[in-house]
């Protein structure tokens, strides 16, 4: 289903192309953005996976001290169970079960903290990155900019791409 959308969408795109081109004299100039690769390379894009890769070492050092418990206390189980009570066992196996809770709940928190995080610095850029595709479209003629990892994109001329024109560009906005 969605490559038939992607491939409707792709027909859409090339029937406009065709049907500006039957209206103007002008050429068809076509241009292919990395996304990825302008938010891993630009500046802002640096400081934002800088301060996104300090929160999820910050989150794996709330996380290590829990999962330390849970080996520590697993390692206890397993070299006493036989000689302990099987009350004793049975409460040092609910006092695991409840740890690993407590670090499967923690876990899902610095998720969705991380994905709100991830949000907050990265959504602006995305913003801007499009003001900044557009300036670049207009500023240099351009027809249609599209995305290179797009899904309907099998193949583009590497001379098309124009990810480090809006790099430059990016880095330059303030």
């Amino acid at each position: 289903m969605r490559i038939a959308n992607s491939g409707l969408m792709l027909a859409a795109l090339m029937l406009v192309l065709g049907w500006g081109m039957a209206a103007t004299d002008d050429a068809v100039k076509v241009g292919f953005v990395d996304i990825d690769q302008v938010l891993a390379t630009a500046e802002e894009g640096k400081s934002a996976r800088e301060e996104l890769e300090r929160k999820s070492r910050d989150a794996q050092g709330r996380l290590g001290p829990i999962a330390e418990q849970i080996e520590a206390l697993q390692k206890e189980l397993q070299a006493k169970q036989f000689v302990m009570s099987e009350d004793a066992v049975r409460s040092k196996q609910l006092d695991l079960v409840e740890l690993q809770n407590r670090y499967e709940t923690k876990i899902k928190e610095e998720e969705g903290q991380f994905k709100i995080d991830q949000q907050r610095l990265i959504n602006p850029l995305i913003e801007k990155l499009g003001d900044v595709m557009k300036e670049v479209g207009r500023d240099n003629g351009f027809s249609v900019i599209l995305r290179n990892n797009a899904p309907s994109i099998v193949y583009a001329r590497e001379a098309l791409d124009i990810t480090d024109l809006v790099i430059q560009k990016f880095n330059g906005k303030n």
